[in-house]
């Protein structure tokens, strides 16, 4: 099997019942007589959520009943099965009756047994799941390994992952796969005219870095992803509160989607040509920080003028982006921990991402909801620009008290110009409570989407 969480079909298991509140009492009614007062003692419905142990007549675990819910959508998320793992004991189980997307329950069982346990020991308890009819258990697996790497890059505080980790960690990646891997490290940023990421990352003790790998023939489709890699964000001289910096080592959660959803291109040898681009910094404080009222040159040639030094995602991005845009590619994906006016307007579930182009627009739209990966468009309503004029130079970095998310994309789409598309992704990469699937803490977001939609392009 492909993963430890996952068994084959001629493996003894135990069943498992996957119940509506309608469908309950017909298959209750098939069970041991034994089991259906126990069931029936427990008060189990079918509610969502809520499981059962049934016994059989030796006092065994005979099988478990979990429930779907009724027909509201709040109780059809495809994702419920992903508490099991962590509610059920040590043993290998089976669907007994089919899942509603049988893809997404096996995806959501991986998802859902996550625990971060780098500096806590928890047992570990193998809870395996017979891998259902039809579902392809390597992509699967290949998804949630991707991912589960990368929610622990963004759980790892900034004392053990800084700019130097996320660079080891991306070109540990690299080497898996064997992409060609190279980092541009403190001054010779300047040197290579990535003034930007420099500035931003300079007061830190752990030099500032471009990170750069490629892979795939380069003939093929060219798909550049570029992700944001503030290993911690004090906010710079514009100091966050310190509500706002404890999770502040999330803010490079736009590079540990990057490093997934490149994880997966390779790990399915999608026929592209694959680059990744991370600006890896820390935004930190010391004499030689950058500060408000500092005109940055960029590589694009473009001017900024700082208007809050705790706008410096867009910054690096802005380096990173216009080298990615040199290339002409088919696509730039960028993934960012940019905003918190995105969260403000959509709440932490669902990040808004930004295109011109609309087709794909609606691709994006169609497969978050196809693979639970959910995503709102936003405009890149163009009159906000103004927001961003500078009296001194050709743009500020920041814009006007609202419309937040969507300044900070008119700020990062400035430049890009020869790309035949462009997407950004504003994510929070973060759970700020257990839900089936997604433990609380770090999180990958819009990765999965992005994947089924590349593959839908180039692999049929």
């Amino acid at each position: 099997m492909p993963h430890p969480l996952l068994a084959s079909a001629n493996e003894s298991s135990k069943p498992i019942w996957l119940v509506t509140e309608q469908t309950w009492p017909d298959i209750a009614g098939q069970l041991p007589q034994l089991a259906q007062g126990f069931a029936k003692a427990q008060g189990f419905a079918g509610k969502a959520g809520s499981h059962c142990l049934l016994p059989d007549a030796d006092g065994n675990l005979l099988g478990v009943a979990f429930g779907l819910g009724g027909s509201d959508a709040k109780s059809n998320d495809p994702f419920l099965p992903g508490k099991l793992p962590t509610l059920l004991p040590e043993d290998i189980y089976r669907f007994e009756t089919e899942a509603p997307n049988p893809t997404l329950a096996t995806l959501a069982w991986l998802l859902g047994a996550y625990s971060f346990n780098r500096y806590r020991k928890r047992g570990e308890k193998a809870v395996r799941l017979v891998v259902p009819n039809g579902v392809d258990a390597e992509d699967a697996a290949r998804i949630a390994d991707a991912v589960v790497a990368s929610r622990d890059l963004v759980n790892t505080p900034t004392s053990d992952l800084g700019p130097d980790g996320i660079e080891a960690a991306a070109r540990q990646l690299a080497e898996r796969h064997g992409a060609a891997f190279t980092s541009i490290v403190g001054d010779d940023l300047l040197e290579r005219n990535f003034p930007m990421i420099h500035a931003v990352g300079r007061a830190s003790i752990t030099p500032p870095r471009l990170i750069d790998f490629t892979w795939g023939d380069a003939s093929a489709p060219r798909i550049t992803l570029v992700g944001k890699g503030v290993a911690f964000d004090t906010g710079g001289l514009d100091i966050k509160p310190a509500s706002s910096m404890l999770l502040m080592r999330k803010d490079m959660g736009g590079a540990a989607a990057t490093l997934a959803l490149a994880d997966m291109i390779m790990g399915a040898k999608l026929p592209v040509r694959l680059r990744v681009l991370i600006p890896a910094v820390e935004n930190a404080i010391s004499s030689n920080a950058f500060r408000p009222g500092d005109i940055l040159p960029s590589r694009k040639g473009i001017s900024v003028e700082i208007g809050n030094t705790d706008a410096e995602g867009r910054l690096i991005l802005a380096d990173a982006l216009a080298l990615a845009d040199e290339e002409s590619p088919d696509l730039i994906v960028d993934f960012a921990t940019l905003t918190g006016a995105a969260r403000v307007a959509l709440g932490p579930e669902l990040p808004p991402f930004y295109t011109d182009d609309d087709t794909l627009a609606a691709d994006i739209a169609r497969h978050g909801s196809a693979v639970n990966d959910p995503v709102w468009r936003l405009p890149l309503w163009y009159p906000y620009q103004a927001q961003l004029d500078s009296k001194f130079a050709d743009m500020n970095n920041t814009g006007g008290p609202m419309g937040g998310s969507i300044t900070a994309a008119l700020f990062l789409r400035r430049f890009v110009e020869a790309a035949k598309a462009h997407v950004h992704f504003d994510i929070f990469a973060w759970n700020n409570s257990t839900r089936p699937g997604r433990p609380e803490g770090g999180e990958v977001q819009a990765a999965r989407l992005m994947y089924a939609l590349l593959r839908e392009r180039y692999a049929s």
